[in-house]
């Protein structure tokens, strides 16, 4: 049982407030924090935090934020040796404004993640045969996670997608998708639809569904998330917690779910130690450094009166 997550490193800029500033004002932050994230890496570090063997290869910088990112790995026990780095790139950055509220705004500038490229990939079949989940998102170039469709199709595998930053997909990559994530935002960008009531997110997820996709995963923040199959439709609702910090959380879903499916989960139990790990994740600060561990989720859940075989 393994996860393989193709993905990006980003360095998170965080500075919290009140209120984010409107366009033309500035206003008085109470602290500053650099984290180590990238939706890639925290997707991983959510993967092998919940127990499963984990590989991350993506790209980055010559730099002391790509030097930081190799150290924290080794720590957390990945290979980096097929972690990449570019020479012409610094290490990709994004900056973060926290409210109070937890709530968040994020300008992610992707760096050296665009320097992997497709033929990165190929190098790698032999791992990605080796490899039960292929995991990866969108920020970096698209037509690495189009490539990792077809080679995780070619080799039977079950691919996730995170769409995230949401961008229009292509047929083919859609088609074969095992599971794919998007927040009602992003899903509505894929299908180029306006829409804000459960029916129409439940519509939404079934064009994908004929697109080829064989699950839709709806990601609906505090309200919880939607299963959308062919056997129906599911909402599992989320944990009522005080959020500190949200960045990441859609990501420790996604990581934490993965790492559920390679154990041999059914999809709604995977999707309901997910949303626990998601409710410990923006109770602190960063993404990496929130994600928890699995005896912390199990304890949770067990908390809650949640029994899981």
């Amino acid at each position: 049982m393994s996860v393989l997550v193709v993905g990006s490193f980003i360095v998170d800029c965080v500075a919290t407030c009140k209120r984010a500033p409107e366009a033309g004002e500035t206003v008085v932050g109470d602290s500053y924090n650099t984290y180590l994230g990238g939706k890639g890496a925290n997707q991983a570090f959510a993967a092998i935090r919940m127990g499963s063997k984990t590989t991350m290869v993506g790209c980055v910088g010559n730099d002391g934020f790509g030097k930081q990112f190799f150290e924290t790995l080794e720590a957390e026990g990945f290979d980096t040796s097929v972690v990449k780095v570019s020479p012409n790139n610094s290490t990709g950055v994004s900056l973060v404004t926290v409210e109070h509220s937890g709530q968040n705004r994020i300008c992610m500038t992707p760096g050296a993640n665009l320097d992997y490229l497709p033929e990165d990939l190929d190098k790698l079949e032999d791992l990605i045969k080796e490899s039960d989940i292929i995991v990866t998102q969108l920020e970096m170039r698209y037509d690495v996670a189009a490539h990792l469709a077809k080679l995780a199709k070619k080799h039977g595998k079950k691919f996730i997608l995170n769409p995230a930053p949401a961008a229009p997909l292509d047929d083919e990559t859609l088609d074969g998708i095992y599971c794919i994530t998007p927040n009602e935002t992003e899903l509505g960008i894929i299908i180029n639809r306006k829409i804000e009531t459960m029916e129409e997110y439940i519509e939404g997820a079934k064009v994908l569904l004929e697109k080829g996709c064989q699950n839709v995963i709806v990601t609906l923040g505090t309200i919880g998330s939607l299963l959308v199959n062919k056997n129906g439709h599911i909402l599992i609702p989320a944990f009522k917690v005080k959020a500190i910090d949200t960045v990441g959380a859609g990501d420790s879903f996604t990581g934490s779910l993965s790492a559920m499916l390679d154990q041999g989960r059914k999809l709604k139990d995977a999707m309901q130690i997910a949303t626990a790990v998601a409710a410990l994740e923006v109770q602190r600060n960063g993404a990496i450094p929130a994600m928890p561990y699995k005896e912390e989720v199990y304890s949770f859940l067990k908390e809650k009166g949640i029994e899981l075989n």
